[in-house]
């Protein structure tokens, strides 16, 4: 279902099966990124669905992925931020509490941790977008400074996350990257393509 894209019908048999939301967390770690990032994006629409009749299981959900951002939990899930904020995004009449917990991420983590984490994090914010404003302003510093970080991976997911949040003065500000013209890999609805930071600062 995830090579189809079938994300309405990984809901359903969230609805029969609780246990997809589980099963889906190991598929974020699978070599195929495009598979990954989908299992991300299933993850928020069968959420939404078991979120209907039994919120309690999928907060239980969203506890276990922010356990796995750490290294006691013994698995650590690199794509953890992507999947709560997938998770908070579908639902943040329930589980908005949640926001302030992703963005604090990338200020709050240690910077060994933060060198593998922040891309996730930073697509995180940006994928809340606009229900994010009350909480960005406190780590504003910390996203501005990964437009200086020479992974142009982690520079373009800045970009975005700074346009997705109606920070674009901050890129105004930033001329040198509309020049950027290096690829980034960015997936959005369903598709892992490649576009230049130029291109994301554009919108």
């Amino acid at each position: 279902m995830l090579d189809r894209g079938q994300f309405d019908r990984i809901a359903e048999l969230a609805v029969e099966k609780n246990r997809v939301l589980g099963m889906l967390i190991p598929l974020t770690y699978v070599s195929d990124a495009q598979l990954a990032w989908r299992a991300v994006e299933a993850m928020g629409w069968a959420a939404d669905r078991i979120a209907q009749t039994d919120p309690q299981y999928v907060r239980h959900h969203l506890r276990k992925l922010y356990w796995l951002l750490s290294e006691e939990s013994g698995g650590v899930c690199w794509r953890a931020p992507e999947a709560m904020a997938e998770v908070v995004r579908r639902r943040p009449d329930l589980f908005g509490d949640y926001v302030p917990i992703i963005v604090s991420l990338i200020a709050s983590m240690a910077e060994e941790d933060l060198d593998h984490f922040r891309e996730g994090i930073l697509w995180a914010i940006g994928r809340l977008g606009p229900i994010t404003a009350d909480h960005v302003t406190d780590v504003l510093g910390a996203i501005v400074t990964a437009l200086d970080i020479p992974d142009p991976q982690v520079r373009g997911a800045a970009v975005w996350c700074l346009g997705q949040t109606g920070r674009q003065e901050v890129l105004a500000r930033r001329p040198d990257l509309l020049d950027d013209d290096r690829s980034v890999d960015f997936y959005m609805d369903g598709q892992l393509g490649r576009i230049t930071i130029g291109e994301l600062v554009r919108g």
